[in-house]
């Protein structure tokens, strides 16, 4: 059987979270931040970088670190380096930018090729030297966002927390060709939530802060923001361009949705336009309700990626029980013919171009959904939940290291009324259920192809153990396009590593 692509898209020991894809000649590169598992903190890792053929997106190959902490003379030990973007300058070579946890002024790297070993190159700042975030009045710069248009760089930053009145919105500044310095004062683009309102009140307010702050930057034109109102910019700026549009992508204030909003100029007039993903799927009302959650979701980032024709989303998820394990997946999504975006749900199958084949076994650690009938939206260690037998080295590589590794993640905490949720896989002549479970779990895993359709089938456990042991049931699947739940409807709490079609 082909291998298939799969969320995570990547190992299940790697965590990857705000994944930036970029096209770069024949592969697709992803850049992000660098979680750990069970990591206590967001972002602990140096940066890596992973690539696939265009393709062939199963076939992900690890680049190894591309950037560490200590490269550059900013970091003064303790910190990490947050979400990066890369884009390619107008000399050819490859420009990596970031921030520290603990600064608000931008730093820059740079390489000749797109995964190669990066090289601290400076920091955004203006003509007269100063850094971007150091001028009096400047908000603290974070998670940039690089789109490279000839001479022109058009950087995007900025974090909004909710009711923080200090920050008015998303900003965009322009480059010059040295990739550094600032040809084009920061203009506000996007409103925080401070700012999302009406017309009236949002001129007031911002213009009013602005004074306030002896902000010198120059504020978009705010008859689009009250647009914003309810998503309005958190953090996690993402640019990219189709066609004469601008689509800026960007974590709303509710935080597990990735939203988008457009223009036809890089600096100014960007418009709301709609949820393309949220992390938990609250909007989705294809298989549920749009307001329950279908998975345990919180901070979310990401970007999308023309693929040989098609478009992706690319965002994150979260594991172990914490928001600090995160790992990147990714969905296929329409650009309509009005430049809509609709939003699209989170599935098992992600960049496998189609439903996977219900035939032989999968790691369980691909579940999309997975809740309790107390239907939380946000993670917390309490709930069932993705884990791993090891942590990672202090590199952020398993043990064992990279080439040898093993997908060594499954589910733990199960416990009653839990639904595990797989979507999609293509039914055909598909008779048997088997799933390998552990632990002291007893009663039943009833099978539908909706979470609350009809019932299937029960596959039984009667004893618990500390060894991973296959229970199956008989289950005469209907043919075509479904997807997969379980439900567990017994006492005690249990773990699930994979389930098998036969």
């Amino acid at each position: 059987m082909k291998k298939q692509a799969f969320n995570p898209y990547l190992p299940s020991w790697e965590y990857v979270p705000d994944g930036e894809p970029h096209v770069f000649g024949d592969r697709v590169y992803v850049y992000g931040s660098h979680d750990l598992a069970n990591g206590c903190v967001f972002c602990l890792g140096d940066y890596v970088c992973w690539s696939a053929p265009v393709n062939d997106l199963s076939d992900w190959r690890y680049e190894g670190i591309i950037y560490r902490k200590e490269d550059d003379k900013a970091n003064k030990g303790r910190m990490v380096l947050y979400a990066p973007d890369v884009c390619q300058g107008p000399d050819g070579r490859y420009y990596l930018y970031y921030v520290y946890d603990k600064v608000g002024f931008v730093s820059v790297a740079v390489c000749d090729t797109p995964a190669g070993r990066y090289k601290f190159y400076g920091y955004v700042h203006y003509k007269d030297g100063t850094r971007l975030g150091d001028r009096k009045g400047d908000m603290p710069q974070f998670d940039p966002a690089v789109l490279c248009e000839g001479e022109r760089t058009y950087l995007y930053t900025a974090f909004c927390g909710n009711h923080m009145k200090d920050r008015i919105g998303a900003m965009a500044t322009v480059l010059g060709p040295d990739m550094l310095t600032i040809e084009e004062e920061p203009a506000v683009i996007v409103p925080g939530d401070c700012y999302a309102l009406s017309r009236e009140e949002a001129r007031s307010a911002a213009e009013k802060q602005a004074k306030e702050m002896n902000c010198p930057y120059r504020l978009d034109s705010l008859e689009n923001w009250e647009g914003f109102k309810g998503h309005a910019f958190f953090e996690a700026s993402s640019i990219r361009k189709i066609k004469d549009t601008y689509y800026f992508v960007y974590s709303s204030q509710v935080m597990h949705e990735l939203c988008y909003a457009t223009s036809k100029s890089p600096v100014g007039g960007f418009k709301y336009g709609g949820v393309i993903v949220s992390n938990c799927d609250i909007g989705i009302d294809t298989y549920k309700s749009a307001d329950m959650p279908a998975a345990y979701g919180a901070n979310n980032h990401g970007g999308f990626e023309e693929i040989k024709g098609e478009y992706y989303i690319f965002y994150h998820h979260h594991t172990n029980g914490t928001w600090f394990s995160r790992q990147g997946c990714a969905e296929k999504i329409t650009v309509q013919e009005d430049g809509s975006i609709p939003q699209v749900e989170i599935t098992s199958c992600g960049l496998n171009g189609g439903p996977l084949p219900a035939k032989g076994e999968y790691p369980a650690y691909i579940a999309c959904n997975l809740f309790t009938d107390k239907h939380s939206m946000y993670v917390a260690p309490e709930f069932p939940k993705v884990t791993q037998y090891n942590g990672d080295q202090p590199d952020g590589t398993p043990y064992g290291g990279t080439e040898n590794a093993e997908d060594s993640s499954y589910i733990t905490g199960i416990i009653k009324n839990t639904t595990i949720g797989f979507k999609y896989f293509d039914f055909k002549n598909v008779k048997k259920l088997t799933i390998v479970t552990r632990a002291y779990i007893h009663g039943d895993f009833e099978v539908r192809t909706e979470w609350n359709g009809p019932l299937l089938g029960k596959i039984s456990l009667t004893d618990g153990s500390n060894f991973w042991e296959k229970h199956s049931a008989e289950i005469a699947f209907p043919e075509g396009c479904h997807a997969l739940y379980l439900k567990f409807t017994g006492s005690g709490t249990g773990q699930l590593k994979s389930i098998i079609f036969e």
